[in-house]
């Protein structure tokens, strides 16, 4: 996880040197008033903190606080994995990082599998939540598991894998092909060193992320306002589905990036004008 409650002074004095590497202007009035908003980013299955590494310095020198919690059995708590973890778990590892940080005003970010999560998220903390985005991202009923979203046949090949590769418990990728494939020619990540630096973090998922349903049973839950943005450089039927969805619901906003599925690696300058044009009320 991404360092928690840094100071102010902190952030300042951070400020200046990101802005400069990041090329992202700076508002005049930055160091006597910071943004009120904060952004916790929620990652993936088979990733975790380390996904948000280049979207994190360029949000923090435009003002904003920024928490990148690992889920439970990822990234560098993937020592922590057991067959127990699931969906539940992972709801609850970003409820901590809201309650224990005590953060409000917060613009929650889920991509892919993290739009599972943030839904969890803000059934049970909604008073905490000003916004949900869910980035080219799943949006769950209420009942369902990330499972019931997919066509069967790509169902069955979760428990296969989990069966076959992952102890019956872990679910290694989500296709037959190499991670080195899917990272180049499903997500579209092209530059060799975004490549190679995947490839030495993604690790297996525990099953139950994808088989746990959300819970959304509260109705504080349903007001924050959520904006789904599609990345069009990535074909999904069922992503097209929710984009459309959101284009109709009330409540709902829509935005496009012009970009593969992961923004975050493959693009972070056009997401995070994005992330901060809706912080700003756009």
């Amino acid at each position: 996880m991404s360092r928690l409650n840094p100071s102010r002074r902190d952030v300042l004095r951070a400020v200046g040197s990101a802005a400069a590497l990041a090329g992202v202007p700076l508002s005049p009035a930055l160091a006597q008033q910071p943004k009120r908003a904060t952004f916790v980013l929620v990652h993936p299955a088979w990733h975790g903190a380390w996904y948000w590494k280049k979207v994190t310095p360029l949000l923090r020198a435009n003002g904003y606080e920024v928490y990148t919690p690992t889920l439970s059995g990822l990234g560098e708590l993937a020592h922590l994995a057991r067959p127990e973890i699931g969906l539940r778990t992972h709801i609850e590892d970003v409820v901590n990082v809201l309650v224990y940080g005590d953060l409000r005003d917060v613009i929650l970010v889920g991509n892919s599998s993290g739009g599972m999560v943030i839904t969890g998220v803000v059934d049970r903390v909604p008073e905490r939540i000003a916004q949900l985005v869910y980035l080219d991202a799943f949006v769950p009923a209420p009942g369902q598991s990330l499972l019931d979203l997919l066509p069967p046949e790509r169902r069955q090949a979760f428990h296969e894998f989990a069966k076959s590769e992952g102890k019956g418990w872990l679910v290694p990728r989500f296709a037959p092909l190499p991670w080195e494939q899917i990272v180049r020619k499903m997500w579209g990540v092209t530059d060799a060193a975004d490549v190679q630096w995947m490839l030495a973090r993604l690790g297996p998922t525990p099953l139950g992320h994808f088989t746990e349903p959300v819970q959304r049973t509260n109705p504080a839950g349903e007001k924050p306002v959520r904006t789904y943005v599609r990345c069009l450089q990535f074909p999904h039927p069922g992503f097209d589905q929710h984009a459309a969805m959101a284009r109709r619901t009330p409540n709902w906003r829509y935005r496009e990036l012009a970009t593969p599925h992961l923004p975050p690696v493959t693009h972070p300058q056009e997401l995070t004008a994005l992330l901060v044009n809706l912080a700003d009320g756009g």
